[in-house]
C-alpha cells in the first residue's frame, strides 16, 4: 500500500520514522512519500519537501514566510492527488495538516476519489483551540493519540472515538538506553568536555525564536562553576546563531564552562546531572532519562500570558511531565515567572543536595508507570494496516 506522511518539525520526523519502520515490517510492499526530515529519509521512500520549509512558529514568522507556506500547501495538495496514496498520515503540526485534511474531505464530499486520512499524534487542542475538535470530526477519519489523558478528553468530553497507542517518546528513550554503551569519559572526550565536572544540560528548543528567547536567560542562570553547561544544539539551527548568543552571554561569566553538542541530545541527557528545558517533548525526554529539570519558556507578553493561562487556556500545566502526572512534578517558569534569577534558584534546588531533587525523581516514577511499556509505533502500524484492509 501507499502511505503519504506530512511532518512539520524535528520531533514529528523522529516519531514518523519509527512508524514507517513498523509499517514496513508488517507491509513489506509499503511505499512512502512524505514531507519530512532526515530520519524519515533514512527509512526510505521519496521525500518531496524537508520539514525545515514548514517549521515556522508564532504570528510574525508565519506572516513573513506566508508565501512559502502557501506554496508548499498547494504543492502538497497537488502531489497527493497525483500520487493517489491509500492513506494520508498527518503527524501533529495542526496549522498545516488540518488544511490538507479539509481539502481532502471537501473533495470526498464531491464524490471524488481521495485517500483516507489517519492522524498520528493528536495536536494539543486540550490546551488551547479546543474548537478545532469540529475540524477533526469533519475531516479526519481516524485519530491516533500518544498521551494517556487524551483518550478521555476526546471520547468522554467530545464523543470523538480515538486510538491510544502508547507513547513513542517513551519507546525511543528506552530503545536508546538499551543500546547506548558510551561512558561519560568517552562522551566528554568526544565532545571536548571536562571529564571531571558534572554536566547541566541546556535544551532551549528547536526553533530560532524559542532559542533566542530562552537560551540567553538559561545561560545567565548557569553560574555555578562546579558544573559545566552543555547546550543541545538543534540540528536545523546554524552554528553561527549559537555562537552569537554565547558571545553576548560571556561578559561577567569568568570560570563558567559552556559547550555545545549537536545531534546528540539523548547522549547528553544520559550523562547530565540536571537540565534546563524549554517546554515541549524535551521535558518528557528529560524525565524519561531521570534527569531533574527546570522548565523554562519566555513569552512576549508575560502578564497577558499569565492571565490567559489562568482564564482562557484549558489545562493546568505546560509541560508533558506535569500533564501526565496530573500534578506539579517539575517547576514551570514561564510568562511572569520566567527570569534568570528564578531559573537559577530552582536549578540549585534540583542539583545534588538540593531540597527538590529526590521528590522530583519520585514523581518521574509516576510518569513512567502511566506511560506503560507498549510500542506505540508497532501498535499504530498494526491498527493503520488493519483499518486500510477493512
Amino acid at each position: 500500500m501507499k502511505y503519504y506522511l506530512i511532518v512539520g518539525e524535528a520531533s514529528g520526523d523522529l516519531h514518523a520514522s519509527h512508524l514507517m519502520r513498523s509499517i514496513k515490517e508488517k507491509d513489506p510492499d509499503a511505499e512512502f512519500r512524505f514531507f519530512g526530515g532526515d530520519n524519515m529519509t533514512a527509512v526510505g521512500g521519496t521525500r518531496v519537501r524537508h520539514y525545515k520549509e514548514l517549521a515556522y512558529m508564532g504570528f510574525l514568522p508565519v506572516l513573513l514566510h506566508l508565501r512559502i507556506i502557501l506554496e508548499n500547501m498547494s504543492f502538497c495538495k497537488r502531489d497527493i492527488v497525483e500520487w493517489q496514496p491509500d492513506v494520508v498520515i498527518p503527524v501533529d503540526y495542526a496549522g498545516f495538516n488540518l488544511k490538507i485534511c479539509k481539502y481532502l474531505s471537501d473533495k470526498r464530499k464531491k464524490g471524488e476519489k481521495v485517500p483516507r486520512t489517519f492522524y498520528f499524534i493528536a495536536p494539543k487542542i486540550w490546551a488551547w483551540k479546543e474548537w478545532r475538535i469540529k475540524n477533526f470530526r469533519r475531516d479526519v477519519e481516524e485519530m491516533f493519540c500518544i498521551l494517556p489523558f487524551e483518550k478521555e478528553f476526546f471520547e468522554k468530553k467530545h464523543n470523538y472515538p480515538v486510538h491510544y497507542v502508547g507513547n513513542p517518546t517513551a519507546n525511543e528513550v528506552r530503545s536508546f538506553l538499551e543500546g547506548y554503551k558510551e561512558t561519560k569519559e568517552e562522551f566528554c572526550h568526544r565532545h571536548g568536555l571536562e571529564i571531571g565536572k558534572p554536566i547541566v544540560a541546556l535544551l532551549a528548543g528547536s526553533r530560532q525564536q524559542e532559542i533566542k528567547g530562552n537560551l540567553p536567560s538559561m545561560l545567565r542562570a548557569s553560574k555555578n562553576s562546579e558544573y559545566q553547561y552543555v547546550i543541545a544544539c538543534a540540528p536545523s539551527i546554524s552554528d553561527e546563531m549559537y555562537k552569537d548568543i554565547l558571545r553576548d552571554a560571556e561578559k561577567g561569566r569568568e570560570g563558567i564552562t559552556v559547550k555545545c553538542v549537536k545531534s546528540s541530545t539523548y547522549h547528553l541527557l544520559r550523562h547530565a546531572t540536571a537540565a534546563l528545558v524549554t517546554s515541549g517533548t524535551a521535558t518528557l525526554e528529560t524525565c524519561l532519562f531521570n534527569v531533574p529539570q527546570v522548565v523554562c519558556y519566555k513569552t512576549a507578553f508575560p502578564r497577558l500570558t499569565r492571565w490567559a493561562f489562568n482564564h482562557v487556556i484549558k489545562c493546568r500545566y505546560i509541560s508533558l511531565v506535569n500533564l501526565i502526572a496530573g500534578r506539579e512534578v517539575v517547576p514551570e517558569l514561564f510568562a511572569d515567572r520566567f527570569s534568570a534569577g528564578n531559573i537559577s534558584s530552582h536549578l540549585d534546588a534540583i542539583l545534588p543536595g538540593g531540597n527538590l531533587r529526590t521528590e522530583m525523581l519520585e514523581g518521574y516514577q509516576l510518569v513512567n508507570s502511566r506511560l506503560g511499556e507498549s510500542s506505540a509505533s508497532d501498535i499504530a502500524a498494526k491498527e493503520i494496516i488493519g483499518l486500510l484492509k477493512c
